[in-house]
């Protein structure tokens, strides 16, 4: 898709030699934007590949899973601020696991960003760590808003699944950031699953090995 609005913009400005400045300038913006959309695109697909494939070429660290949050959340701040969101980063200063810092910072990473697409305004954004035991860490990430319909919970980690197509046009993204959460996640000896919370909001259910 980003492909094909790229190659129909820039025909639209090669073969079209009266376009005025601000349609042209227009044309430029959403070409500008497709090649972005491409960019974080083959970057997913990179990154699950590499999972998949070449997991030994993975190196492990002591990672601060805190830290790790808090540099995600400042990394949205702005949108944050600007959607009246609220965060709630209540995992413990001293939780330490060894993983791989790019697959944990694309967990939350790609966690929060689909609560700052999607949830809605004037929201909470929670994670906390809930239980801690056999090696395990078993943490939960929940916003507050408008969650997804039940018959989508056991799917929305599929690669390119989409819940509504209309709001993921809106929105952006390459449509494997859930795919991702759960490949890193699996990549650490942990699994994932989704649920609506009883008083709104989606909630995601993980846990990583500390080793």
């Amino acid at each position: 898709t980003p492909v094909s609005s790229i190659r129909g913009y820039l025909e639209t400005l090669v073969t079209c030699g009266d376009i005025s400045p601000e349609r042209r300038q227009m044309f430029l913006d959403r070409a500008y934007a497709q090649v972005m959309r491409l960019s974080d695109l083959i970057r997913d697909i990179a990154l699950i590949t590499k999972i998949e494939e070449a997991p030994e070429q993975l190196a492990k660290e002591k990672l601060n899973l805190k830290s790790v949050a808090d540099e995600i959340f400042e990394e949205f701040r702005e949108t944050i601020e600007r959607e009246d969101m609220k965060v709630e980063n209540l995992l413990p200063d001293n939780l330490e696991i060894t993983g791989n810092a790019s697959l944990i910072y694309a967990i939350f990473r790609n966690l929060v960003e689909n609560s700052v697409k999607y949830a809605g305004h004037g929201v909470t954004l929670h994670i906390e760590c809930y239980a801690k035991g056999d090696g395990d860490c078993h943490l939960t990430y929940y916003d507050t808003g408008k969650g997804v319909s039940e018959e989508h919970l056991a799917k929305i980690f599929e690669r390119f699944y989409r819940i509504s197509e209309g709001r993921t046009r809106d929105a952006g993204g390459s449509g494997l950031g859930l795919s991702i959460v759960r490949n890193a996640i699996a990549f650490h000896k942990g699994d994932v699953r989704a649920v609506n919370r009883r008083d709104g909001g989606l909630e995601f259910l993980f846990s990583l090995s500390e080793k």
